[in-house]
């Protein structure tokens, strides 16, 4: 918002306080809650996948806060805020546009300016000061603890997405189609919680944060993504470096030791988790089929991109063009299968990498605009530390987390729109107007 707020603790001291945020953060929450419901959607990668009750939600949440901005009367943004989050729609408009088929592109446009624009941007004014990102946070956390425990059970059981011919997969209640849906909650859960450690002094909030941050590591380890354990380590590496390198080398070492404890000494997925461990230091000299098929299209991205170098091939195109540019090594899709689905072969439509989905849907312009969004974002989040160190390392361990996985991954299914709920959550530290306490 455009006044400036204060900048009390993030601790959840005021019971009464932090019901009555909740009530009017109840559009936020809503959207975060209903990713508990199980199937809808489906990680089709790109702009891909039907809508769930999540995106729905955040719908709902987009038009209330239209409505709170027209009773106001006041600017609703900053002049750099709508700068910043508006930027993407001149790429999105343009790579539409120019389109070979423009027809084709709109559900891309709709999808883009709801993810990256319209949900950020309703987020961000919702919250009002520190406590209600501390609402939005913990809400964050909430989510990630329960999602952690349904994969955690799936493992136990027996009842989780196949995994080298056994059901074992933790995908919580997203199911086999979405299997970085889990593990991208649970990594958000796990960076605010050490953001909120690392920023905030000895008391229970810290305890609290601390306990949470184990909860989190087995279901993070049970997910076998290799992206998100990338991701999370690097992202909670750059918050250790932020807090002090004296607490990062005393963090890293009890991170090590609990790693030790749960996955050597007690032997949890211990030669599965092994086997991922090492396959990622293996992508270049033999890779699996997974690794294969993300070279390929790739490469496939690249040859688009070279096609059409400013504006892209038009926003839904990577699937339409795919197959005259990839090469012989692309398989025909990947096998999906256990959590109460059955086999199916689900088609590869995305690159898996967003910057590269970006450039050859969107082109070299198209790029330059998400991008250059999301690094506003971070630089305005880096350059706020000394008012408050826990938002401050919650705000940019998820951006480095979001920013680091993109490498890895694209928007696509129905953990997507969670993403937007935590761009807005970044977007307030780094763009309202804040001031020292």
């Amino acid at each position: 918002m455009a006044t400036a707020v204060t900048v009390p603790a993030l601790a959840p001291d005021d019971v009464r306080d932090w019901a009555r945020r909740a009530g009017a953060l109840s559009p936020v929450l809503a959207v975060i809650a209903l990713l508990l419901v199980p199937g809808g959607g489906g990680a089709q990668g790109g702009t891909g996948g039907t809508g769930t009750v999540a995106d729905a939600a955040s719908g709902l949440l987009v038009l209330i806060c239209l409505v709170r901005v027209l009773r106001g009367g006041a600017r609703p943004l900053t002049r750099t805020a709508a700068v910043v989050l508006g930027l993407p729609v001149l790429g999105i408009c343009l790579a539409a546009i120019t389109s070979n088929d423009p027809a084709a592109s709109l559900p891309g446009v709709a999808r883009y300016v709801q993810i990256f624009v319209l949900v950020p941007a309703a987020v961000l004014l919702m919250i009002r000061d520190r406590r209600d990102f501390a609402v939005v946070a913990w809400g964050l956390v909430g989510l990630a603890l329960l999602q952690g425990a349904v994969g955690v059970g799936q493992y136990l059981t027996g009842t989780g997405a196949s995994y080298q011919g056994e059901d074992i997969r933790a995908v919580g209640t997203f199911g086999p189609t979405d299997v970085m849906g889990m593990a991208t909650v649970v990594s958000y859960g796990l960076v605010v919680v050490t953001g909120i450690a690392l920023g905030s002094g000895p008391g229970r909030t810290r305890t609290a944060a601390l306990v949470c941050t184990g909860l989190l590591f087995l279901p993070l380890v049970l997910s076998f993504s290799r992206g998100a354990w990338i991701a999370t380590v690097l992202a909670c590496g750059i918050q250790l470096l932020l807090a002090g390198p004296r607490r990062a080398a005393r963090v890293a070492l009890a991170a090590g030791a609990l790693g030790v404890v749960l996955v050597g000494g007690l032997g949890i997925g211990s030669s599965m988790v092994k086997e991922r461990v090492t396959s990622i230091t293996q992508v270049a000299a033999a890779p699996d089929q997974s690794v294969t098929d993300r070279y390929t299209m790739w490469a496939a991205a690249g040859r688009m991109w070279r096609a059409e170098p400013v504006t892209g091939v038009g926003l839904k195109g990577f699937p339409q063009y795919r197959d005259s540019n990839a090469s012989l090594a692309l398989s025909s899709g990947s096998d999906t299968a256990g959590a109460g689905a059955a086999f199916a072969r689900q088609p590869l439509l995305s690159p898996h990498n967003m910057y590269l989905l970006v450039l050859s849907e969107q082109g070299l312009f198209g790029l330059l605009a998400l991008a250059g969004s999301w690094v506003a974002l971070l630089v305005g989040a880096l350059r706020r530390r000394r008012l408050g160190a826990d938002c401050a390392l919650v705000a940019t361990g998820l951006l480095a987390w979001q920013l680091i996985d993109f490498f890895y991954a694209d928007i696509g299914g129905p953990s997507t729109v969670l993403m937007s709920v935590v761009l807005g959550l970044a977007a307030w530290w780094a763009l309202a107007e804040v001031r020292r306490a």
